[in-house]
């Protein structure tokens, strides 16, 4: 299948993270992710390839076809391919896998792939869902009301990129990398395991300065791009780095003034296990 570059989205199954992205138009759902939550198996990757030889010898000959490897992010931050499954074939697969999760997991599946229907027809209702699925995890109002405006900030940076010749996927990546080093003094990569995260997506486990300085940078770095009119990769590289480094030197004052430190280590699931602990 023709590969293409995609943007990964974390859907949640019973408090598991399942990777989604969009292709042709549907969710495309990351095969491994979806045995894991159903088997538990440490080692979801051996699963899949002792499953696939077992659908194709019970005659789903065109399995390979069906498949498709499409970019997703990895526990290491980095995008690589990884087999995905539309909703159709990913009936199919789960049919094979028993599992007492298999039949509410079929209807998540099914619900979900409607709800995507429903916002091509309303896209505010995406919005909506993200809002509600961050109450539901428990995050603050204040924090989802700036993790909302972060989200369209980020839309309007990579629009502008997108207009300015960036290409979407690695050089995305490559700029997102530079703003984010010259506002915190670290690359996402280096940011995700100073959090202790893998998979997880590194602004949801960012407190409210984090996320302000975030948007500072972006939102700095679309300001100057758009001024200099920059065109490729080489003069918005030089952008990212110049409205990072806004962020830089406000958080620099900041911390200064105040004599803590805007980074921190603590994320969402150390948060989560602080209240179970105190409601133990």
């Amino acid at each position: 299948m023709t590969k293409e570059i995609t943007t990964t989205k974390i859907a949640i199954f019973q408090k598991k993270e399942v990777r989604k992205t969009l292709y042709k138009n549907e969710w495309w759902f990351s095969v491994i992710d979806v045995i894991e939550v159903l088997t538990g198996t440490e080692r979801p990757r051996k699963y899949w390839s002792d499953l696939k030889k077992k659908l194709e010898n019970e005659g789903f000959i065109e399995l390979s076809e069906k498949i498709g490897q499409l970019k997703m992010i990895a526990p290491d931050g980095k995008k690589r391919e990884t087999d995905c499954a539309n909703t159709e074939t990913m009936f199919r697969i789960i049919q094979a896998i028993p599992s007492p999760k298999a039949e509410p997991f079929k209807r998540w599946l099914a619900k979900v792939g409607y709800e995507r229907v429903q916002e091509i027809e309303d896209p505010e209702l995406a919005t909506k869902r993200a809002r509600a699925i961050y109450k539901a995890k428990g995050y603050s109002e204040a924090w989802i009301e700036k993790r909302m405006r972060g989200i369209e900030v980020r839309e309007t940076l990579t629009n502008e990129w997108k207009k300015r010749g960036v290409k979407e996927g690695q050089e995305y990546a490559i700029l997102t990398a530079e703003i984010s080093k010259a506002t915190f003094g670290m690359t996402p990569s280096e940011y995700q395991k100073f959090k202790g995260l893998k998979r997880e997506n590194l602004r949801d486990h960012m407190n409210d300065l984090e996320l302000i300085f975030t948007m500072l940078g972006e939102a700095s770095t679309t300001e100057i791009a758009r001024n200099k009119n920059t065109k490729g990769l080489p003069e918005n590289k030089t952008a990212a780095r110049e409205g990072g480094a806004v962020a830089g030197k406000a958080r620099k004052d900041l911390e200064l003034k105040s004599g803590k430190k805007v980074s921190t280590n603590k994320n969402y699931l150390s948060k989560t296990r602080d209240d179970k602990k105190l409601q133990g």
